[in-house]
This record gives C-alpha cells, structure tokens and sequence, in this order.
C-alpha cells in the first residue's frame, strides 16, 4: 500500500511524532492508522511528546572545538532533571549535537529561528527560479512552497539529517532520546564560530 503524504499528516495530528516516525510507523503497518499509532506508543514516542509542555530548566552547555581550532561550537540542550542531564546517553546526545552543528552549519535550531530577512531573500530567488518555467501561478507557489521546505531541511539544526545516521533527522535523533529518557528535551540554542568570519 501506499503512504500519502495526508495519511503521515493525520497520524502526525494524532500523535504529535516526527513525520518520519509517522511514515516508518505506517510503513511498518501497511497503512493501518490504528496499528501505527499503537506502534508509537509501543516505542515511548507517542508519550514523550507529551511532556512538551513541561518545564526544561536543567542540562547543559557544551563547547566544541574541532580539530585545528578553526570552528567551535556552544550550544544549550536542556532537560526536566540534573539525573537526566548527567545520563550518558543525554552526554551523547548533546555531544553529537555540538559535532552537527560544526559540521552542517544550520542558521538557527528550528524554522522560527532563522532570521526573516534570509528567509525574504530565499523565497525571492526561488520564485524567480520559478517564474522562468512560465508556469501558472498556483503552481508557482508550490515550487517554492517545495523549495522552502529543501531549504527548512538543509538549514534548520532539528530538519537536517544526522551526520552519523543519514536515515534520521536531528529531530528524530531527540525523539528516540525523550522516549528514552522520559523527559522533555529541547536544544534551546547554540553559537557555532568560524575563523575568519
């Protein structure tokens, strides 16, 4: 059977997991709805996502400095509890996230954070991209809707895929955690610094 991209949507609203669990999940199930949201549950996602409202005031900040001294990188992840800050998988975590950001440059941690003027600029020069194809204009609108969303993923540190495991984003990478964990986790903020720039 085929995934749509509105059955990915509907158990997303259903569950409030990242798409690409979604779509695994119903991958994993034939495109039962029923069976994939049991299947998130089984896997913690479903419920740590539930503890977005919580409150993250613990974790920590880590600095990064790649080899040659070149780049570095702080970046905040916070947490619920010092236990969870301490875990070793939370360490990782972190650690890897600091390795992601160096490596991938993103602009900001999610969408919201990418300042609004490179985001005017972008859709700018994608929509003439697009007015070259002579196209209609609903369909203009698509093709940068669609350029947009490549942009999100390249740029934004929770879209990208990780550098260590190319089959999942970042996003992705801190689900599995706060099922892991159960608690709230949110990477909160971070500075990447280059040479000469």
């Amino acid at each position: 059977m085929e995934i749509t991209s509105a059955m990915v949507k509907e158990l997303r609203d259903r569950t409030n997991v990242g798409m690409m669990d979604c779509k695994k999940a119903l991958q994993d199930t034939s495109g039962d709805m029923e069976k994939a949201v049991d299947l998130l549950r089984q896997k913690g996602l479903a419920k740590a996502m539930k503890r977005a409202g919580r409150e993250a005031t613990d974790g920590m900040v880590h600095s990064y400095i790649h080899s040659g001294g070149k780049i570095g990188v702080l970046v905040e992840v916070n947490c619920e509890t010092d236990f969870a800050a301490k875990s070793e998988d939370f360490v990782e975590f972190v650690k890897n996230v600091a390795l992601q950001i160096a490596a991938a440059n993103p602009l900001g941690v999610s969408a919201e954070d990418v300042p609004a003027e490179i985001i005017e600029r972008e859709r700018g020069i994608y929509l003439a991209q697009a007015q070259e194809s002579g196209k209609p204009q609903n369909i203009l609108e698509k093709m940068v809707d669609g350029k947009m969303r490549k942009f999100y993923e390249e740029n934004t540190l929770l879209q990208q895929k990780f550098i260590r495991d190319p089959d999942k984003t970042i996003q992705d990478y801190l689900n599995e955690l706060i099922a892991k964990i159960g608690e709230k986790i949110e990477v909160r903020r971070f500075c990447r610094y280059q040479l000469g720039e």
